[in-house]
């Protein structure tokens, strides 16, 4: 298929190269413009000068940008990728953004002739490299399914959740979710230290029980060595974690961990961290 990708960010860049390297003719935009041409000497794609020109013919347009803002003004603004999308086509937004938001855009590409899938991934800079993201989609069903093999190029699962704004809402579970297993691991990494056990030899243990997760089996090593740099940094799940509170706010969810582990994070900010990785919140019990 003829597709755009916008946004060459950290996840956007790899997710554009599987569209390419699975036959598909992409043409990419970026902000920063010797991104893009960077990941045409990569990969065989074209690099246009605006979203709108990139997503000319396109039959669909993928944006991963970083919030709201960036999102309205790609998609809306005077070049934006509506202005220069066929009727017909449809826009794939990969950006962790709000409900809100997804649905305005929705109604927008309606009115246009246009079709709308919200779809935030969760799999981090790792899972957009290796071509396994879990994607949670917002949307109509006719539209998923004529989408899906696309998305497949880079996703390990992918499902329609509901009508446009289910997919971030399901983004704003997982992140909640995140938000409670991170600070129950850096507690447990800071605790075994501390009884002066041998905490690797601890986690490697018990992450094959009851209490394993992804984040224990891929964080609990760079956490007890004091190493950070391992993808979604604090400062972008702290943008994600006020769209849950504030999401939160509006529907009557209580979500009192969620609301503590936030402000632990704005501790790690504190400490300077505001770009290492969300397993540093064990930095703030050190300290």
């Amino acid at each position: 298929m003829k597709v755009a990708f916008i946004g060459l960010g950290v996840m956007g860049y790899p997710m554009a190269g599987h569209l390419a390297n699975a036959g598909h003719d992409v043409t990419v935009y970026n902000r920063t413009a010797a991104k893009a041409e960077q990941w045409c000497q990569q990969f065989k794609g074209s690099r246009a000068t605006t979203p709108a020109d990139a997503a000319r013919e396109a039959e669909i347009v993928f944006t991963c940008v970083g919030n709201d803002d960036d999102l309205r003004q790609v998609v809306t603004g005077t070049q934006g990728v509506f202005s220069g999308m066929d009727q017909g086509a449809t826009l794939v937004d990969h950006t962790t953004a709000s409900a809100e938001v997804a649905r305005e855009l929705a109604v927008i590409a309606a009115e246009q002739k246009l079709e709308f899938l919200d779809a935030p991934v969760s799999g981090g800079q790792a899972g957009a490299e290796n071509g396994v993201l879990s994607i949670m989609i917002g949307g109509d069903q006719p539209v998923y399914e004529r989408v899906a093999p696309v998305i497949d190029c880079y996703a390990k699962s992918a499902r329609l959740l509901g009508p446009a704004g289910s997919g971030q809402l399901a983004k704003m579970v997982n992140q909640i979710c995140i938000a409670g297993l991170v600070q129950g691991l850096a507690e447990g990494v800071h605790f075994a230290k501390q009884a002066g056990l041998d905490a690797a030899a601890v986690f490697d243990v018990i992450q094959h029980g009851a209490a394993g997760s992804w984040q224990m089996i891929n964080r609990h090593q760079t956490m007890i060595d004091d190493q950070f740099d391992f993808g979604f940094a604090v400062d972008w799940m702290r943008k994600d974690l006020k769209i849950t509170l504030d999401e939160a706010r509006s529907n009557g969810a209580q979500l009192p961990v969620t609301a503590l582990v936030d402000q632990f994070y704005a501790d790690v900010q504190k400490l300077g961290g505001n770009r290492w990785d969300t397993s540093s919140l064990v930095k703030r019990l050190e300290s």
